[in-house]
């Protein structure tokens, strides 16, 4: 069994082989591993495979021979695949499309160098065959089929996803496709015949803002009033509304209406400057990752948003993942990214008809209140992170001076392993992300906002039953309502002072019954 993320078949096939003979691993893990052993076997880690074959499924020690096999039996891996070419070059490839013009494992191998790699091969004379996908659909998510985009060049259906500097491996593995297969419109519509359209319409603006508020919190600014309230505006006024914020421009306008007029940011839109998520522990830097340099943001951003054209129509929850952690890994501001990255859950969801205008899904609330929750985003974050920092740790340095940048960031981080890194900045796969909030979803829907839900809906009967007894304004109830609650059932001689009909005998022994009635129901 093959557990450690590098860790390769004795006697390996296919990917494993062409990772053994060229000294080429990826940072991230390979979906699929395959062996040569005694019997045919298959053995799940995770939702990764290791493969067994028998001796008669040996490819011959070549390199168009073992990619063949990968094509063929394997998940074709891009980060992978986009070192393996630029260790072996162009000539095997370009000897096995002379050898085997027709072939549609040649083809596809030679669309995918020149896709990866930028440069072109010789096209032979006798080139032909019939159109073949470039993606197999049954094993990753590909592009929706009337986006895909015809290839003459090499007689292939461009089915990526994404562009060539920014396009997400996802795996269709059974808890992939389960994710996947989430409904949120149902679940929300259950909700609304529980408890009605109008009470979930009442608590969309409390969601907004516990959402805002538990944002902060994950970035550690729980007490931030004006600020939350901005972003809760934000969320409530632009969620699912005009462009997507993947350009210059409309990150610029997002960012100055999340952060405010007064920043230290000499310019708001693109950084200018170099990044990375880490923490400061006991004067020491600690660098938890390093995001792609500013040379690469807008066609990294131009690549996820081809992804959202190209898989229109396909999963939302699928599409909110790629879209939200995407954006956390490009990373592509100064300051805001991580409230961007939850504001385009919310924002894909809303866009792909998932939940009506004004819902928002308060799924911040659920992670920062549940450690369970936090420990698991964490650790779907470090799926590409912790292999990211452990390939390049020798590449970070802090200077002895401070540089200040165009975008106002003064910083002394430097990062010299832009070129071992952008393999898996560009290709990362984004699999374990949306199985990971799909399930956060699920639980927002079905825990948090049901338990919200009847909180109103008792709160509002309670506020209809004392209202019977002593006529008042709801500010009023409310006030009411949360001294009651606060005093364990007694009067409190605030509350007195400011409404003296309470003491009128029977008169808060009534409010108590009717109350307490209400909360047995």
């Amino acid at each position: 069994m093959v557990s450690p993320v590098h860790s390769l078949p004795t006697d390996p096939i296919g990917g494993a082989w062409l990772a053994r003979e060229f000294g080429v691993l990826p940072m991230g893990r390979l979906p699929v591993l395959s062996q040569v052993g005694g019997r045919r076997a298959t053995h799940l880690d995770d939702g990764f495979r290791l493969e067994t074959y028998p001796e008669g499924m040996r490819p011959a020690s070549q390199v168009a021979a073992h990619l063949q096999f990968h094509l063929r039996h394997e998940v074709p891996h891009l980060e992978f695949l986009a070192r393996l070419f630029l260790k072996t070059g162009s000539a095997p490839l370009q000897a096995w499309i002379e050898a085997e013009p027709t072939g549609q494992y040649a083809r596809r191998a030679a669309f995918l160098y020149e896709w990866l790699i930028g440069n072109q091969l010789q096209v032979p004379a006798r080139l032909k065959g019939n159109y073949v996908d470039a993606l197999d659909a049954d094993v990753m998510l590909v592009a929706t089929a009337d986006r895909t985009l015809k290839n003459p060049r090499w007689r292939i259906n461009d089915n990526l996803p994404g562009t060539r500097f920014f396009c997400p491996t996802i795996v269709k593995t059974e808890a992939l496709n389960t994710a996947a297969g989430l409904d949120v419109r149902a679940l929300l519509a259950a909700l609304s015949d529980e408890f009605g359209e109008e009470l979930l319409q009442r608590a969309a603006a409390w969601m907004t803002l516990r959402e805002s508020k538990a944002s902060f919190a994950m970035e550690g600014e729980a007490d931030q009033g004006t600020r939350i309230q901005r972003f809760a505006d934000v969320m409530a006024r632009r969620t699912g509304q005009g462009q997507l914020p993947l350009t210059d421009d409309t990150l610029a306008e997002l960012q100055r209406d999340i952060l405010g007029p007064v920043s230290t940011l000499t310019r708001f839109g693109l950084r200018q400057s170099p990044v990375l998520v880490g923490e400061t522990v006991r004067y020491q830097e600690v660098v938890h990752y390093v995001a792609p340099p500013e040379a690469d943001l807008r066609n990294m951003l131009e690549g996820l948003q081809v992804f959202l054209e190209r898989t229109q129509g396909q999963s939302p929850v699928v599409r909110s993942a790629v879209a939200a952690f995407a954006f956390v890994y490009i990373h592509p501001m100064a300051d805001g990214n991580g409230r961007v990255h939850r504001f385009l859950i919310n924002d894909i969801l809303r866009r792909d008809g998932a939940i009506p205008e004004p819902i928002i899904l308060p799924v911040s609330a659920l992670i920062s209140a549940d450690s369970g929750e936090r420990r698991s985003y964490n650790q779907v974050l470090d799926s590409v992170s912790l292999p990211l920092m452990q390939s390049t740790r020798d590449q970070v340095a802090f200077t002895p001076t401070h540089t200040t940048y165009p975008d106002g960031v003064v910083s002394n981080f430097v990062f010299n392993g832009d070129d071992l890194a952008r393999p898996l900045w560009r290709y990362p796969d984004l699999g374990p992300h949306v199985v990971y909030l799909s399930k956060v979803i699920a639980r927002t829907i079905s825990e948090q906002m049901r338990e919200e839900s009847r909180y109103l809906s008792q709160h509002y009967r309670a506020r209809a039953a004392l209202k019977e007894i002593v006529e008042m304004p709801d500010n009023q109830a409310d006030r009411l309502l949360r001294s009651l609650e606060q005093n364990a059932g007694a009067l409190s001689h605030v509350l007195a002072n400011e409404m003296p009909v309470l003491s009128q005998p029977g008169i808060w022994d009534a409010i108590v019954e009717a109350v307490n009635r209400v909360g047995q129901t």
